[in-house]
Order: C-alpha cells, then structure tokens, then sequence
C-alpha cells in the first residue's frame, strides 16, 4: 500500500478538480484513530495535523496542502491547530 501523499497545487490544479466543490468537515484539536474503507483526497484550508501510520511514521501537514490518503489506510490523526478542509473519497 503506498503512504501518504502530501502535495502543493496550483489555483489552477485546484480549479480543475473542481475542489472548491467539495463538501468540508470541520475538527477541533483532538486525537482520534481513524481507517480508509476508500482512497480520500483533501484540500486543508486551515489546520495543522500530524498522522501517525501504524508502521510509526509521521506525515505532517497544513493550510494549502493537498494531501492523499490510501485505501485501506489506518492512522492515528493528532489534530494541532482546528482544522477545516475540503474532501473527496472515492
């Protein structure tokens, strides 16, 4: 399975994928396990979060990341600063 894939787009890129679209979630600082039953692509409007895999490794990420998370994906999400994103499964 790959890993967490955290990238930074264009205005465009984000145009494009129609991001702007999609629904938002919204969570306080908190720390909370989480799984992928699907692939979830977001757009981190604000926030800071680190995401620890169950291998140990740590991916951490912020306001204009675009980050992928994989299928089958599980992960303990330790949430810095209140985040609010825009998000996608599929």
């Amino acid at each position: 399975m790959a890993g967490i894939k955290v990238e930074r787009m264009s205005e465009k890129d984000l145009k494009e994928k129609g991001i702007n679209s999609w629904p938002i979630w919204e969570k306080e600082v908190s720390r909370f396990d989480w799984h992928y039953d699907s692939q979830e692509m977001c757009y981190i409007l604000k926030g800071k979060v680190t995401v620890r895999t169950k291998d140990g490794k740590s991916t951490s990420f912020g306001e204009g990341d675009f980050v992928t998370f994989p299928k089958g994906l599980a992960c303990v999400w330790d949430i810095k600063e209140p985040v609010r994103k825009h998000y996608n499964f599929s």
